[in-house]
């Protein structure tokens, strides 16, 4: 079987495209895998130091607010659907998979135009409008979140959950153990700030306030920045006892052990960590993603208190007393966990490649 899987751009969408993969080579090693991403995207990093094949589109994002810069844009796509039409005729694949972002939409484009099956991962509450548009001619889709029968047909939903790092889940030290190895006392609070790969400004901004006061109210801080804001965040923890700031996290399955409130945006992928691993959450959406869906993604757990959300433009006001009041409060904490776990979808990797079978077969 040859699968290709398509789309990248964020961990959020390259997890689960890994995930997916490394579920299809346990069920059969022979199965052919090409990953379609977009050039100058963390996917060509990513994807080969995980041992698979990646061709590049060289495909951008719609501006919407400086309309007259879409003429390149336009131009970017219709070579990428000229690139994704000599795949289809290489690869033959049997089943095209789209994961969301960039270079999703044009590979998907073209091979329902081919005539292979095509099967679409939604991480989010809320799809792009790509995904509204694929999600007419998919055989399948598959989905996180209830109510999305709104925006795609029903026939062809199915609840699978966010495919997830497997290490998260296999991890076997014990919480004072995690602390231990992260660097930290295991006897203190451990609150873990994580920022996405690259960094979220405001959680950045908000932090540089809220440090101190958090460490002094008896916790440790592990306060993940993001490459583009290392310099100035590991200047602002100097010289705080039980902070490290570091751009990137390599055992993020240690932190998900080890802490007891992790403060995060609302991706779909961290959402659905979250949830499989109970873990206590502060949530701060980005507002500065299509359609709001940070938001939604969310209020989804917020409804259910299965976490606490803080509005990006209150987040610097705000972030220090939230954090401490959740600290000090164990049957709070404790029951936000609980309720984060009864919303997990375990084994959506495996889920995903029965369908992904169904289809070809």
């Amino acid at each position: 079987m040859n699968v290709l899987i398509s789309g990248g751009g964020t961990g959020g969408h390259i997890f689960p495209a890994l995930s997916i993969a490394g579920a299809l080579k346990r069920r059969d090693p022979s199965v052919k895998i090409l990953f379609i991403g977009a050039d100058n995207r963390m996917e060509m990093e990513r994807v080969p130091a995980a041992g698979y094949e990646i061709v590049g589109l060289p495909v951008a994002g719609f501006d919407r607010k400086r309309l007259w810069r879409n003429f390149g844009v336009l131009l970017k796509l219709w070579r990428s659907m000229r690139i994704a039409r000599k795949v289809l005729r290489d690869f033959k694949p049997d089943i095209a998979v789209g994961v969301g972002g960039y270079a999703s939409g044009p590979m998907l484009k073209e091979a329902q135009k081919a005539g292979v099956p095509t099967l679409i991962q939604e991480q989010n509450s809320y799809p792009g409008v790509t995904n509204k548009l694929l999600g007419k001619n998919a055989d399948a889709i598959c989905v996180a979140y209830e109510g999305t029968d709104r925006f795609f047909p029903a026939e062809k939903i199915t609840m699978t959950g966010n495919p997830v790092r497997s290490d998260i889940l296999t991890a076997v030290e014990s919480k004072e153990e995690a602390k231990r190895l992260l660097g930290f006392d295991p006897s203190r609070q451990l609150v873990a700030v994580v920022g996405g790969s690259l960094g979220a400004r405001t959680i950045n901004d908000s932090m540089k306030r809220a440090l101190r006061p958090i460490v002094d109210a008896g916790a440790s801080v592990l306060w993940q920045t993001g490459k583009l804001y290392a310099d100035e965040c590991r200047e602002a923890a100097e010289g705080v006892e039980n902070a490290i700031a570091t751009p990137f996290v390599s055992r993020m399955d240690l932190v998900y052990r080890g802490a007891d409130l992790i403060v995060s945006r609302a991706g779909a992928s961290t959402i659905s960590e979250i949830q499989l691993v109970g873990i206590p959450a502060v949530l701060v959406p980005s507002p500065n993603v299509a359609e709001d869906h940070q938001r939604k993604n969310a209020m989804a757990l917020v409804d259910r208190g299965a976490a606490v959300m803080i509005a990006d433009d209150r987040c610097r006001e705000d972030l220090a007393k939230t954090v401490i009041d959740l600290l000090r409060d164990n049957d709070r904490r404790e029951s936000l966990g609980r309720n984060a776990a009864k919303m997990a979808l375990p084994g959506a990797d495996d889920k995903i490649v029965d369908l992904i079978y169904k289809i070809v077969k």
